[in-house]
């Protein structure tokens, strides 16, 4: 076992999600900001942006989201923050070139995100902002958090009672 996992009995231990909008943020005691390849977690020690320790601990790999609260033993959340990163934002003046647009990434198997406004959020990938363009996109390239669709699969990115049974 390494050092960091056996040293964990002296930090509080996060064992389970609360899903973004089921709980107060204003009782969380703490933030924790990451990239989307950052939030896909089970078992590590963490951080929060205030420098305080803590081990997640949950019961299987999850994806955590935008606003999620990783709930501690003690009673105490730490709210998950999506940090910016590289991305591209592409639109078109109809939903016709927007839903064309969905189906290029989707066949690509790109996560995407779709943002309140109908725009779609990709990580900045310069072949695929290319193809973008080229099925007549506007895209924009920024600094921004990417929180992607969780799947039609997924159940808000956290575990189901069947997400392992092998029943498929």
């Amino acid at each position: 076992m390494s050092s960091s996992v056996s040293n964990a009995t002296s930090v509080p231990r996060a064992t389970h999600v609360l899903p973004a909008g089921s709980w107060q943020q204003e009782r969380a005691e703490g933030v924790i900001t990451l990239t989307f390849d950052d939030r896909h977690r089970r078992r590590r020690m963490m951080a929060d942006d205030a420098g305080r320790a803590f081990l997640l601990d949950l019961p299987a790999a999850t994806v955590l989201r935008h606003d999620d609260g990783l709930a501690l033993e003690d009673g105490g959340i730490i709210r998950v923050a999506a940090r910016d990163e590289a991305v591209a934002d592409a639109s078109t003046a109809t939903v016709a070139g927007r839903l064309r647009l969905a189906w290029h990434l989707g066949n690509r198997h790109i996560a995407i995100q779709v943002l309140d406004d109908s725009t779609i959020r990709i990580r900045d990938d310069p072949v695929m902002t290319a193809m973008l363009r080229d099925l007549g996109a506007s895209v924009t390239r920024r600094l921004a958090p990417f929180d992607p669709e969780p799947g039609a699969y997924a159940s808000h990115g956290h575990p189901t009672p069947n997400a392992t049974s092998g029943d498929g």
